[in-house]
């Protein structure tokens, strides 16, 4: 792609995305902050875990969020009795009677890994090491995933029997934690209009993958103020008991508070929600409009906390 300078290119991007959300918003009724949660990971080259109840449209929405962006997608159903290399792919051997690499359903753009918490520890690492290396390793062979690469993993709040629970430091592989709720009375009409008959509504493309990464990498370069620098910190700071920072209810309410990877988030969020906005640079309320998304799953309340009927997002509220 070519602008005459970066200016230009962030224009192009805020006009390109509005554009983007216009043509999610033809399939996808509502939801407005999810799929900008979505969107703006992905332009961050980050990966959002997604809580929802069943039947709220996730599979939906990641797959005409692949299309409109023109990527390659992969739904993959997480089991108790899925193995690593039944999402990595394995060595087979060929008529030649030599081993070759057949690929799994990891290698492409977009991923929706549905009900992640479904499936044993030794599975979910292998996604998650794809994740972060954005490779996978089999029979000593490294293999590359293709570019840009994005996880959108689901987990269902309700259902916890027979799960295996993400730990924590897992958890915190995910740029945002992006909680799904019940459509509005007047939008679950307009799903029921629009899902009820036989036209059938699709988006149409409008970025690819090279102009994907292109902008991910204007969003690296966007310039950051020093006092909002300071602001990031100084909240994920708060959100740790016993340390200077933190605040009376942290101290109170909170095991855990999150650790730099959260800082450093919420600084590409605010980037990213900055360029959408048209701005050229983030403030303090473009770290805001991404901070629960991002503290969400950093922060590990305690039984007071439970007992008291207290919710994680109560807590970061009351941070900024």
């Amino acid at each position: 792609m070519e602008f005459k300078n970066e200016v230009e290119a962030a224009e192009a991007f805020k006009e390109q995305v509005k554009k983007l959300k216009n043509e999610i918003a033809r399939v996808i009724v509502g939801q407005d902050d999810v799929v900008d949660g979505v969107l703006t990971s992905i332009f961050c080259k980050g990966h959002s875990l997604l809580v929802g109840v069943p039947g709220l449209a996730k599979t939906l929405l990641v797959k005409t969020i692949s299309e409109s962006l023109d990527l390659s997608f992969n739904r993959i159903q997480f089991t108790p009795d899925l193995m690593p290399g039944d999402i990595t792919g394995s060595e087979i051997l060929d008529d030649q009677k030599n081993f070759r690499f057949s690929k799994g359903p990891l290698f492409a753009n977009i991923i929706l890994a549905d009900e992640i918490n479904r499936t044993p520890p030794k599975t979910q690492a292998a996604l998650l090491e794809a994740m972060q290396e954005k490779t996978v390793t089999v029979g000593g062979k490294n293999h590359i995933l293709p570019n840009p690469f994005f996880v959108l993993a689901t987990q269902n709040p309700i259902e916890q029997e027979g799960t295996y629970p993400l730990p924590e430091a897992q958890l915190d592989r995910f740029m945002f934690n992006l909680f799904l709720d019940y459509p509005s009375f007047e939008e679950e009409i307009m799903v029921v209009k629009n899902t009820t008959t036989d036209t059938k509504t699709t988006s149409n493309k409008v970025f690819g993958a090279k102009e994907i990464l292109y902008f991910q990498d204007l969003i690296r370069k966007v310039p950051v103020a020093d006092n909002v620098y300071e602001y990031a910190v100084k909240l994920v700071s708060k959100t740790r008991p016993g340390y200077p920072m933190a605040t009376p209810d942290v101290n109170k309410y909170v095991s855990y508070g999150a650790g730099p990877r959260a800082s450093q988030y919420l600084i590409m969020g605010a980037k990213c929600n900055a360029l959408m906005l048209g701005k050229y640079s983030p403030d303090i309320e473009n770290v805001k409009a991404v901070a629960e998304a991002v503290l969400r799953h950093r922060v590990l309340k305690n039984y007071k906390a439970e007992a008291e009927g207290i919710s994680i997002n109560d807590i970061i509220k009351k941070l900024y």
